[in-house]
C-alpha cells in the first residue's frame, strides 16, 4: 500500500511542476488519503497500518508524510509542538471560519528541507503549510525522539494533569478589527452625546456617502481597475442592490438609468436606483413583477406591443398612437458593406468593436422588425389626465437614431414635427423649499378616473417606450416633472405588468427630486463600485445603514480594500465622500448659518492631518479633492476677505443664493472646476438647477475605509466638529503653511502631533474623543515597514505621502492624455535613544539631516526618493535610488554598527506577475521586502546563516565601504526632508 501510495507522489511531477506546487500536491495528498481522528493510545501508528485503516491522528499523518517524503528522496523530520489558533476576526466566506474561540493546544506536523529555503513546515492535518501558530518543541528524525520524557516508573498514586491555554498579552489594530470592544463602546457613546447636542442645540443635521467597493474575484480584470463598466461588476452590484433594498425602503422600485458619460468611453454608464416614500406607504406592491436584469425571461416584440396596448388603456389613450419604432436600414446595410470580405456578419464576437456586434444582432433578427413601441406622453394638468399626441415623420415610419443605447436614448426627436417655442408648455419645477402635501397612496392612485384624451394637438417630445432586449422587456419611462404623477405612472405600470403576467424593467429618466421620497443608486467608476448612500438623520440611523452597506457588499463578494503587486495595503481606489445637510434643504445647517462652513473651512486648513490622515494616495493640487490652500497663492487672502462677509450666530440672516455665490468661487481647484474641491458646494444652493439647491456640502477628500468602524469614526469627528461649531463659531486667521504643509504632514510623525491638537479641541469641547481610535488611521496611512534594534537605539521605518505630479500632455490613442509621476516615494525615518554626538545615521551613504521631537533623542526625518523608472516621469535622467540601506554609523569607531535595507519591489529583482491571492500572501511580499541587515560602511560577511530567514533574496548593494564627512547642501524649503534626487550626481561620481 505503502509503494502505491509513493506511485502516486511520483506521478503528481509534471514537466512544468516547480518545487512549491509540488509540496502543495504532496501536502494535499496526504491529507486526502485518511480521515482525521482522535487517538487516546500512545504511540504512532506505523504506515501500513494507517493506509490500512485510512485514517490516524496528526502524529499518524505526519510520521507518514516523513517517510514518503523520505522514499522520494528529500530529507524529512517529525515535529511535535503546540497548534495555536486564533478567533478570527470577520467570517469566512469561502471555506471554514476556524475556531469561535481562541485555542490551543498539541500537533504534531512535517518539515522538509528545501535548499536555499531551509526547513519548510507542512502540515498534512489540514493540507496546509506550517504558519505562525505552529509552535514546534522538537524537531527529530524519528517520532519517539520528540516524547518529552521517557524510561520507566513503579507503580505509584499521583494524578496527572495539563492545560493549554492561550491568551492575548497585546493586539495592534488592524483593518479587520480596528478596535477593542471597550473602545468601540466609547465610541458608540461619544456618538450618542454627540447626537444630543445636535439635537438640543436644533441644528437637524443628516449624513450621507458614496462609498466604493471593489470585486474579491476577478481583481486582475480591467473593470476593477481602470475600466469603468464590465460584466463582472453589473452582476456584483445588481446582486448588491436587491440585498440592500430588503433592509432599506418597503414597497421600492428598482429603476435602471443613464449615468455619466465621459469623453472617450463609447457608451454611457449605467445606473441603479431603489426609491422608496418616506410616508411608509409603497411605490411597488409586488417585487415578482420587476425582472431581474442578470436573467432572461424570453421575451420578444408580441410582449412588447401587448405591454404597450395595455397601459395606453389604463391611461384611457387611444391605442393607435403607440408607433413602432425601428432601425435605420440605410445604415445598416451601408455598415454591412464595410464587413471585410472574409468575416461574416452575422457571427456574433463580443470581442469585435460595439458597432459590428450591433449590426450582427440586428441582421439575425431582421432589420424589418420593429424594436421598440414609443407612446408620447405628457400629463395634462388642467384636463388632470394623461395625454398623448401623433408623430409624423418624412420617412412615415419611426427611425431610431443609430447606437447600442436604450432605445429611449436614441429617438429622433429632431425629425419630429417642428415644435414652436411659444406653444410650448413646460411645467415649472416644484422648488424644493416650497412645502410638501402629503402623497396619496396606491389605492387612491387606482381609484382616480381619466377621461378619455384625444391626441393632443400641441405635439410634444416626452414619450414612454416599451423596448425588448435580450429576452427582457424595458419600460423606459418620460421626464415628469412632479413625483405625484410620477408615481402615478408606476401604479399603471404594475398594473399592466400584472394583468399580462409579466415581469419588466423600469428604466429611462429618474424620477424629480423631492423631499418626501428617498432612494440609494449604485454606479460604476473607473475600477470600482461606487452607492450613494442615502443620508441618514441620526447616529444609530447612520450606524445601521453602513454596518448593513459593508456587511451585504462582503456577501456579494465586493471588498474595501485591495492589494498592490507588490503587496501594499491600500483602500478600494476610490473615495468615501462624505455629504451632509438637511432632511430638506430649508433644514440645511450650511444654509440657515453658513458660519458653520466658514469655521469648517477655516479648522481644515489649521490642521492639515484632516486632509491628509483620511485622503486618497492622490494628494496635491491636481488631486480629486485639493485643499483650499494648494492652489491659487492668493486663495487664502480671498478666502479671509469672503469670510468677512459671514455673520457668527445668525441663523437665517444671509440670503441662500448669496451663500453660494460667496465661496462658489473660491472652493475650486486651480482649473476653476468646483466639483473637485476638499469642500465641494456643487449641491448647496446653486441658482441654475432644481438639483444643484439640496443644501448639501460634500467633503472629498476622504477614501474608503477598510471597516465599517472606521467608516463611523470619520463620521463622528465630522459631527462633533460640527456640533462644536454650532455653539462656538471658529474665528482664526488662515495658517501660510507655505512648503512646510508638505514638508512636515506628509510625515506621520507630525501628522500624528497634529491630530493630537484636534483631538484636544474636541476633549475641551466636551467630547471624550481618544488618539488611540485614530491609530488603525494611522496604521493604514502611514504602513510600518521595518525596525532595527541596536542597544539601546531603536530606528523605525514607516511609509509617508508623496503627492502624484501631474505631467505635461502626451499624444495617446484617444487623442492627448495627462499622465501623473508616482516614481517618487517617501518615507519617514524615526530613532529613539540617540546619542547625537556620537552617531550619525546615513542612507545610501549620505548623512540623514536628523529633526529634534522635542523628546530626549528621539529624531525624525523624511525621505524622499526615486523608486522606480517609468518611461515617463518629471526627471527621466535621474537614476532610481532603491534599495534604500540605513545605517546607524559611530563616528568614533568609523564604521556602521547596524543596518537595515528596504526594497520597494522583490528583493531579487523579480517582477510578481498577479496580485497576491489574499492579505496573507500580500503581507508576506511586504516582509520580504524589509532586513534587518546590509551595512554599506565596513560590510562583514555573517558566519551563520539564521534559519528564520527563508528563502530571502538579497539585491547586490554596491555602496562605498567607508564614510568621510562632507558637506551636504539641504533646501531650506524643506528641512524636514532629506531628498535623494538632490544627490544622484555626486552618488554617480563616487
Amino acid at each position: 500500500m505503502f509503494e502505491k501510495l509513493v506511485k502516486e507522489a511520483q506521478e503528481l511531477i509534471g514537466p512544468e511542476q516547480n518545487t512549491i506546487n509540488y509540496l502543495v500536491s504532496l501536502n494535499q495528498l496526504i491529507n486526502q488519503k485518511l480521515r482525521y481522528q482522535i487517538r487516546m493510545e500512545h504511540g504512532v501508528q506505523a504506515v501500513e497500518e494507517s493506509l490500512s485503516m485510512l485514517s490516524g491522528s496528526c502524529r499518524d499523518f505526519a510520521w507518514l508524510f516523513v517517510q514518503l517524503l523520505r522514499r522520494l528522496g528529500l530529507a524529512a523530520r517529525f515535529v511535535s509542538g503546540y497548534l495555536i489558533q486564533l478567533k478570527g476576526d470577520q467570517k469566512a466566506l469561502d471555506g471554514p471560519s476556524g475556531p469561535d474561540q481562541d485555542f490551543t493546544d498539541l500537533h504534531a506536523w512535517t518539515e522538509i528541507y528545501v535548499p536555499g529555503a531551509g526547513w519548510i513546515g507542512l502540515d498534512s492535518t489540514s493540507g496546509l503549510f506550517a504558519g505562525e501558530g505552529h509552535i514546534p518543541l522538537a524537531c527529530t528524525p524519528d517520532f519517539q525522539s520528540a516524547a518529552p520524557i521517557s524510561g520507566l516508573a513503579e507503580p505509584c498514586k499521583t494524578e496527572f494533569h495539563f492545560d493549554n491555554r492561550v491568551t492575548r498579552l497585546e493586539e495592534k489594530p488592524r483593518v479587520t478589527k480596528p478596535y477593542t470592544e471597550e473602545q468601540w463602546q466609547r465610541i458608540v457613546h461619544v456618538g450618542k452625546q454627540v447626537d444630543q447636542d445636535l439635537l438640543n442645540n436644533d441644528v437637524r443635521l443628516t449624513m450621507g456617502g458614496e462609498p466604493t467597493f471593489v470585486a474579491i474575484d476577478n481583481v486582475e480584470a480591467a473593470e476593477w481597475n481602470s475600466a469603468a463598466d464590465g460584466a463582472h461588476k453589473r452582476s456584483l452590484a445588481n446582486d448588491l442592490l436587491y440585498r440592500l433594498r430588503d433592509h432599506f425602503g418597503k414597497g421600492t422600485l428598482i429603476q435602471v438609468g443613464q449615468g455619466k458619460w465621459y469623453p472617450g468611453e463609447p457608451l454611457p454608464r449605467w445606473k441603479l436606483a431603489c426609491i422608496w416614500r418616506k410616508d411608509s406607504e409603497s411605490i411597488w406592491q409586488n417585487d415578482e413583477l420587476l425582472a431581474d436584469p442578470s436573467k432572461h425571461y424570453g421575451y420578444g416584440m408580441n410582449e412588447a406591443r401587448k405591454f404597450a396596448n395595455k397601459l395606453s388603456e389604463f391611461l384611457r389613450i387611444d391605442a393607435s398612437l403607440v408607433q413602432p419604432a425601428y432601425e435605420d436600414p440605410f445604415f445598416f446595410v451601408w455598415e454591412e458593406s464595410k464587413v471585410p470580405i472574409n468575416i461574416d456578419p452575422l457571427d456574433l464576437d463580443l470581442a469585435d468593436s460595439l458597432e459590428r456586434q450591433k449590426l450582427s444582432e440586428l441582421l439575425q433578427k431582421g432589420l424589418n422588425n420593429p424594436t421598440a413601441f414609443v407612446l408620447p406622453l405628457q400629463w395634462d394638468s388642467k384636463a388632470k389626465s394623461w395625454q398623448s399626441c401623433s408623430w409624423e415623420f418624412r420617412r412615415k415610419q419611426l427611425f431610431l437614431v443609430p447606437g447600442n443605447s436604450p432605445a429611449g436614448l436614441r429617438l429622433p426627436l429632431d425629425s419630429i414635427a417642428n415644435l414652436e417655442e411659444e406653444n410650448t408648455d413646460v411645467p415649472p419645477e416644484k422648488s424644493p423649499f416650497a412645502p410638501d402635501a402629503s402623497l396619496p397612496a396606491i389605492a387612491e392612485m387606482k381609484a382616480r378616473v381619466y377621461t378619455s384624451s384625444k391626441a393632443s394637438e400641441t405635439i410634444f417630445k416626452t414619450t414612454l417606450i416599451v423596448e425588448c432586449r435580450e429576452e427582457k422587456l424595458f419600460v423606459f419611462l418620460p421626464p415628469i416633472p412632479y413625483i405625484e404623477q410620477f408615481l402615478e405612472l408606476v401604479v399603471w405600470l404594475e398594473q399592466a405588468a400584472s394583468d399580462l403576467g409579466l415581469k419588466i424593467i423600469v428604466e429611462g429618466y429618474d424620477p424629480p427630486s423631492d423631499n418626501r421620497i428617498n432612494k440609494f443608486q449604485i454606479t460604476p467608476d473607473p475600477g470600482v463600485i461606487e452607492v450613494n448612500i442615502h443620508p441618514a438623520s441620526s447616529w444609530q440611523e447612520l450606524m445601521r445603514n453602513y454596518q448593513i452597506l459593508y456587511d451585504e457588499a462582503k456577501a456579494s463578494r465586493l471588498s474595501t480594500e485591495k492589494f498592490y503587486l507588490d503587496g501594499r495595503h491600500t483602500g478600494t481606489g476610490g473615495a468615501n465622500h462624505v455629504t451632509i445637510g438637511g432632511a430638506k434643504p430649508a433644514d440645511s445647517p450650511l444654509l440657515r448659518r453658513p458660519d458653520l462652513l466658514k469655521s469648517m473651512i477655516t479648522y481644515w486648513q489649521h490642521h492639515p492631518s484632516l486632509s491628509y490622515l483620511f485622503s486618497t494616495q492622490f494628494i496635491g493640487p491636481t488631486s480629486q479633492a485639493p485643499r483650499v490652500d494648494e492652489g491659487r497663492n492668493e486663495i487664502l487672502y480671498e478666502l479671509e476677505l469672503a469670510f468677512q462677509q459671514i455673520p457668527d450666530m445668525q441663523e437665517n440672516e444671509v440670503p441662500y443664493w448669496l451663500v453660494d455665490r460667496i465661496f462658489r468661487n473660491l472652493l475650486v481647484d486651480v482649473t476653476g472646476n468646483t466639483h473637485r474641491a476638499e469642500f465641494c458646494i456643487d449641491k448647496l444652493y446653486s441658482p441654475e438647477t432644481q438639483s444643484g439647491r439640496l443644501g448639501i456640502l460634500e467633503f472629498r477628500g476622504f477614501e474608503m475605509p477598510p471597516h465599517y468602524q472606521m467608516c463611523m469614526v470619520q463620521f463622528l469627528l465630522i459631527r462633533a466638529l460640527i456640533s462644536w461649531f454650532w455653539r462656538e463659531p471658529y474665528n482664526h486667521k488662515l495658517v501660510r503653511w507655505g512648503t512646510s504643509l508638505h514638508d512636515r504632514f506628509l510625515l506621520p510623525h507630525y501628522c500624528q502631533k497634529d491630530l493630537s491638537d484636534v483631538i484636544a479641541d474636541l476633549q475641551k469641547a466636551g467630547y471624550a474623543f481618544s488618539l488611540s481610535w485614530f491609530d488603525p488611521f494611522f496604521a493604514f496611512r502611514f504602513p510600518f515597514l521595518g525596525e532595527l534594534q541596536v542597544d539601546d537605539i531603536h530606528v523605525e521605518l514607516k511609509m509617508g505621502i508623496e503627492p502624484w505630479h501631474v505631467l505635461g500632455e502626451e499624444v495617446s490613442s484617444g487623442g492627448t492624455a495627462r499622465f501623473v509621476d508616482s516614481s517618487l516615494e517617501r518615507l519617514q525615518v524615526k530613532i529613539k535613544g540617540l546619542t547625537d554626538s556620537r552617531y550619525i545615521l546615513l542612507c545610501n551613504g549620505f548623512r540623514i539631516p536628523l529633526k529634534s521631537t522635542g523628546v530626549q533623542g528621539e529624531y525624525v526625518t523624511g525621505i524622499r526618493y526615486k523608486a522606480w523608472k517609468p518611461p515617463s516621469s518629471l526627471h527621466p535622467t535621474i537614476e532610481v535610488d532603491t534599495p534604500l540601506i540605513i545605517d546607524l554609523y559611530d563616528t568614533w569607531s568609523k564604521k556602521s554598527i547596524g543596518a537595515c535595507q528596504y526594497h520597494v519591489a522583490h528583493p531579487g529583482g523579480r517582477n510578481y506577475q498577479t496580485f497576491p491571492v489574499n492579505s496573507y500572501e500580500a503581507e508576506a511580499r511586504r516582509v520580504s521586502r524589509f532586513f534587518d541587515y546590509g551595512h554599506t560602511i565596513e560590510i562583514a560577511e555573517p558566519t551563520v546563516q539564521n534559519a528564520i530567514s527563508v528563502g530571502r533574496f538579497i539585491s547586490k548593494i554596491t555602496g562605498s565601504n567607508e564614510y568621510h564627512e562632507s558637506d551636504q547642501e539641504f533646501s531650506p524649503e524643506f528641512p524636514n526632508t532629506m531628498d535623494l534626487r538632490m544627490l544622484s550626481k555626486r552618488k554617480n561620481s563616487k
